[in-house]
């Protein structure tokens, strides 16, 4: 499948699950993670990363990581760049506890941007 001029091998299903694990393990230890479903009103956001109806964290778990998953399941293709670590870093200055997902976040978008 095409992905800006390039074939997704079909490693980068896996390797992309992968990541999705990880990310969602990140928020976890972050004490991040969300059990209860946001409301339907949540994804009427109008803002990027969902600012004005959502916290990152749950930006992060319920459109990210979904979109992350049905690029998957679908065999769809990946983006071709991805900055989210950066935004996390801005969003996340001074939490310690998100630190570790900051850097998985960066090594995720590394994999992306170097396809």
């Amino acid at each position: 499948m095409p992905l800006g001029g390039k074939q997704v091998a079909r490693d980068d299903y896996a390797i992309a699950t992968e990541w999705a694990n990880r990310i969602e393990a990140a928020l976890r230890e972050a004490g991040m993670w969300q059990e209860q479903p946001l409301p339907a009103e949540a994804y009427e956001f109008r803002q990027a990363f969902a600012m004005d109806t959502m916290a990152f964290s749950q930006w992060l778990q319920f459109i990210f990581l979904e979109r992350i998953r049905s690029i998957i399941a679908e065999r769809g293709n990946f983006p071709a760049k991805s900055q989210v670590a950066a935004q996390a870093v801005r969003e996340f200055d001074g939490v310690i506890e998100a630190s570790g997902l900051c850097s998985v976040l960066s090594e995720f978008d590394y994999w992306i941007n170097r396809r």
